[in-house]
Protein backbone atom coordinates (compact mmCIF):
# COMPACT_ATOMS: atom_id res chain seq x y z
CA UNK A 1 0.00 0.00 0.00
CA UNK A 2 1.31 3.46 -0.94
CA UNK A 3 2.21 5.88 1.81
CA UNK A 4 -0.15 8.78 2.37
CA UNK A 5 1.33 12.19 1.44
CA UNK A 6 1.43 13.23 5.09
CA UNK A 7 3.42 10.07 5.92
CA UNK A 8 5.90 10.82 3.13
CA UNK A 9 6.25 14.43 4.28
CA UNK A 10 6.85 13.29 7.86
CA UNK A 11 9.45 10.77 6.69
CA UNK A 12 11.23 13.35 4.53
CA UNK A 13 11.24 15.80 7.44
CA UNK A 14 12.58 13.17 9.83
CA UNK A 15 15.38 12.13 7.47
CA UNK A 16 16.33 15.76 6.77
CA UNK A 17 16.48 16.63 10.47
CA UNK A 18 18.48 13.53 11.37
CA UNK A 19 20.92 14.04 8.48
CA UNK A 20 21.47 17.72 9.33
CA UNK A 21 21.91 16.90 13.02
CA UNK A 22 24.47 14.24 12.16
CA UNK A 23 26.30 16.57 9.77
CA UNK A 24 26.32 19.34 12.38
CA UNK A 25 27.84 17.00 14.94
CA UNK A 26 30.69 16.25 12.50
CA UNK A 27 31.20 19.95 11.67
CA UNK A 28 31.17 21.08 15.34
CA UNK A 29 34.72 19.79 15.73
CA UNK A 30 35.75 22.47 13.23
CA UNK A 31 33.47 25.18 14.64
CA UNK A 32 31.56 25.18 11.36
CA UNK A 33 27.83 25.39 10.73
CA UNK A 34 25.99 23.34 8.13
CA UNK A 35 25.30 26.51 6.14
CA UNK A 36 29.00 27.48 6.22
CA UNK A 37 29.89 23.98 5.02
CA UNK A 38 27.51 24.30 2.07
CA UNK A 39 28.95 27.72 1.20
CA UNK A 40 32.55 26.52 1.43
CA UNK A 41 31.69 23.48 -0.65
CA UNK A 42 30.06 25.59 -3.39
CA UNK A 43 32.96 28.04 -3.43
CA UNK A 44 35.43 25.17 -3.86
CA UNK A 45 34.77 25.18 -7.61
CA UNK A 46 36.98 28.29 -7.82
CA UNK A 47 34.45 30.22 -9.88
CA UNK A 48 33.35 32.72 -7.25
CA UNK A 49 29.64 33.09 -6.54
CA UNK A 50 27.33 36.00 -5.81
CA UNK A 51 25.27 36.28 -2.65
CA UNK A 52 22.02 35.09 -4.24
CA UNK A 53 23.62 31.85 -5.43
CA UNK A 54 25.22 31.30 -2.03
CA UNK A 55 21.94 31.93 -0.22
CA UNK A 56 20.11 29.52 -2.53
CA UNK A 57 22.76 26.83 -2.16
CA UNK A 58 22.86 27.16 1.63
CA UNK A 59 19.05 27.29 1.80
CA UNK A 60 18.99 30.52 3.76
CA UNK A 61 17.71 34.09 3.34
CA UNK A 62 20.04 36.48 1.50
CA UNK A 63 20.66 38.73 4.54
CA UNK A 64 21.70 35.69 6.58
CA UNK A 65 24.02 34.56 3.77
CA UNK A 66 25.63 38.01 3.72
CA UNK A 67 26.18 37.82 7.47
CA UNK A 68 27.65 34.33 7.10
CA UNK A 69 30.02 35.54 4.37
CA UNK A 70 31.06 38.41 6.67
CA UNK A 71 31.97 35.83 9.33
CA UNK A 72 33.87 33.68 6.83
CA UNK A 73 35.77 36.76 5.64
CA UNK A 74 36.65 37.58 9.27
CA UNK A 75 38.01 34.01 9.63
CA UNK A 76 40.09 34.47 6.46
CA UNK A 77 38.28 31.59 4.77
CA UNK A 78 36.59 33.70 2.09
CA UNK A 79 37.35 36.94 0.28
CA UNK A 80 35.19 39.18 -1.86
CA UNK A 81 35.99 40.51 -5.31
CA UNK A 82 34.09 42.52 -7.90
CA UNK A 83 32.36 40.41 -10.55
CA UNK A 84 34.19 41.14 -13.83
CA UNK A 85 31.00 40.38 -15.79
CA UNK A 86 28.89 42.83 -13.75
CA UNK A 87 30.87 45.35 -11.73
CA UNK A 88 27.81 46.08 -9.57
CA UNK A 89 27.96 42.58 -8.09
CA UNK A 90 30.39 41.05 -5.64
CA UNK A 91 31.64 37.48 -5.81
CA UNK A 92 32.73 35.42 -2.83
CA UNK A 93 35.79 33.19 -3.31
CA UNK A 94 37.78 30.82 -1.11
CA UNK A 95 41.11 31.91 0.30
CA UNK A 96 43.95 29.36 0.47
CA UNK A 97 43.06 28.90 4.14
CA UNK A 98 39.43 28.36 3.11
CA UNK A 99 40.49 25.67 0.63
CA UNK A 100 42.46 23.90 3.37
CA UNK A 101 39.51 24.10 5.78
CA UNK A 102 37.17 22.73 3.12
CA UNK A 103 39.51 19.78 2.55
CA UNK A 104 39.50 19.03 6.29
CA UNK A 105 35.71 19.19 6.30
CA UNK A 106 35.43 16.98 3.22
CA UNK A 107 37.53 14.28 4.90
CA UNK A 108 35.44 14.42 8.09
CA UNK A 109 32.11 14.42 6.25
CA UNK A 110 33.18 11.55 3.96
CA UNK A 111 34.34 9.52 6.94
CA UNK A 112 30.95 9.95 8.57
CA UNK A 113 29.06 9.14 5.38
CA UNK A 114 31.08 5.96 4.97
CA UNK A 115 29.19 4.68 8.01
CA UNK A 116 25.71 5.02 6.55
CA UNK A 117 25.87 5.33 2.75
CA UNK A 118 26.52 1.59 2.22
CA UNK A 119 23.07 0.94 3.70
CA UNK A 120 21.58 2.38 0.51
CA UNK A 121 24.02 0.91 -1.94
CA UNK A 122 25.34 2.92 -4.86
CA UNK A 123 22.45 2.26 -7.27
CA UNK A 124 19.68 2.95 -4.76
CA UNK A 125 21.52 6.00 -3.45
CA UNK A 126 21.77 7.44 -6.96
CA UNK A 127 18.11 6.62 -7.64
CA UNK A 128 17.06 8.26 -4.38
CA UNK A 129 19.05 11.37 -5.28
CA UNK A 130 17.34 11.58 -8.68
CA UNK A 131 13.89 11.12 -7.15
CA UNK A 132 14.48 13.72 -4.44
CA UNK A 133 15.84 16.15 -7.03
CA UNK A 134 12.73 15.65 -9.19
CA UNK A 135 10.48 16.14 -6.18
CA UNK A 136 12.30 19.33 -5.20
CA UNK A 137 12.02 20.69 -8.74
CA UNK A 138 8.33 19.86 -8.89
CA UNK A 139 7.68 21.54 -5.57
CA UNK A 140 9.72 24.62 -6.59
CA UNK A 141 7.83 24.87 -9.88
CA UNK A 142 4.48 24.41 -8.14
CA UNK A 143 3.75 21.40 -10.34
CA UNK A 144 0.64 19.63 -9.24
CA UNK A 145 -0.42 22.46 -6.95
CA UNK A 146 -3.12 23.65 -9.35
CA UNK A 147 -4.33 20.11 -9.95
CA UNK A 148 -4.41 19.37 -6.23
CA UNK A 149 -6.36 22.56 -5.50
CA UNK A 150 -8.83 21.72 -8.26
CA UNK A 151 -9.29 18.19 -6.91
CA UNK A 152 -9.93 19.54 -3.40
CA UNK A 153 -12.46 22.00 -4.78
CA UNK A 154 -14.28 19.17 -6.56
CA UNK A 155 -14.27 17.13 -3.34
CA UNK A 156 -15.73 20.03 -1.35
CA UNK A 157 -18.41 20.50 -3.98
CA UNK A 158 -19.68 16.93 -3.63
Amino acid sequence: MAKQPRDLLRLLTRVERLAVHRLQSVLEEFDCSVEAWWVLDLLSDGQGHHMTALADHAVMPAPSATKLIDQLVDQNLVFRRVDPADRRRVLACLTPRGMERRQQLVRAVRADRAGWEPLLGEERGERLEVLLDRLAEALEDGAGATTARAERAVERGR
